[in-house]
């Protein structure tokens, strides 16, 4: 699994773009995407579709990844991941940073199902985009 581990750290922070920690047929969800957002991707080439504007135009660089928990499970190939992505908005200069949990099942070395919850708060205040986020909860 520590390879997993490191494999995901890389594709993070941009060492490794390849997305070959995930299987092709992964499935990715977001339970927690706003509205209007996909919360479920059924196969990698999908996910890299669907995403690929939004990682293209979002201003920021990432350059750390701290695991802050890796919780093995009684299912040898499930994990439960804690950790926290950091870095710069380039659009300010400002460093911030963001908690975020993970459960995944990983087979054969890839990633075939993961289930992402991220702390949209943090994320909206450290792009400057809280009005945006208070808008989706009045709606």
């Amino acid at each position: 699994m520590k390879d997993v581990l490191k494999r995901i750290e890389d594709y993070f922070l941009g060492r490794d773009r390849s997305m070959d920690v995930w299987a092709p047929d992964v499935v990715i969800e977001a339970p927690f995407a706003p509205p209007g957002q996909p919360r479920r991707f059924e196969n990698r080439d999908a996910f890299v579709a669907a995403t690929r504007a939004a990682r293209e135009s979002l201003q920021v660089r990432f350059e750390s990844l701290t695991w802050t928990a890796v919780h093995e499970t009684t299912d040898p190939e499930v994990l439960v991941l804690e950790y926290e992505l950091g870095g710069m908005v380039l659009t300010t200069g400002k460093e911030a940073s963001a908690p975020f949990v993970a459960v995944l099942r990983v087979r054969d070395g890839q990633i075939v199902h993961w289930r992402e919850y991220q702390d949209k708060l943090a994320i909206a205040a450290a792009l400057g985009e809280l009005p945006t986020l208070d808008a989706y909860t009045q709606s």
